[in-house]
């Protein structure tokens, strides 16, 4: 009766043993669901940092007059009046080399 008992508590530890290691919600999950989260953290850091570049953006438009017209003449070519607006056109490539 003693054996039946001990071999019976052995099992017992071994199923929980095995359930703790590889069951649900054992060591080898959480490892998995915190890597996860560590990855997540990153990424979340670089998207807080982009939308802090994108606000300092955005009131810089609101505020300033240079940054509005810097962005007008990068992106839409625009020109001031009584400015001239010079385009330089670099000679076609003959050979696949460029002229000089």
């Amino acid at each position: 009766m003693g054996r039946v008992i001990a071999a019976l508590l052995l099992l017992l530890i071994a199923w929980f043993q095995l359930k703790y290691w590889v069951g649900s919600g054992g060591v080898r999950e959480v490892e998995a669901l915190r890597a996860r989260v560590e990855a997540q953290a990153r990424e979340n850091a670089e998207l807080e940092q982009r939308n802090a570049v994108l606000q300092a953006e955005v009131e810089d438009l609101r505020e300033g007059k240079a940054a509005l017209e810097e962005r007008a003449r990068a992106e839409l070519g625009l020109i001031k009046p009584g400015e001239t607006f010079y385009r330089v056109i670099e000679p076609a490539p003959v050979d696949g080399r460029p002229q000089r």
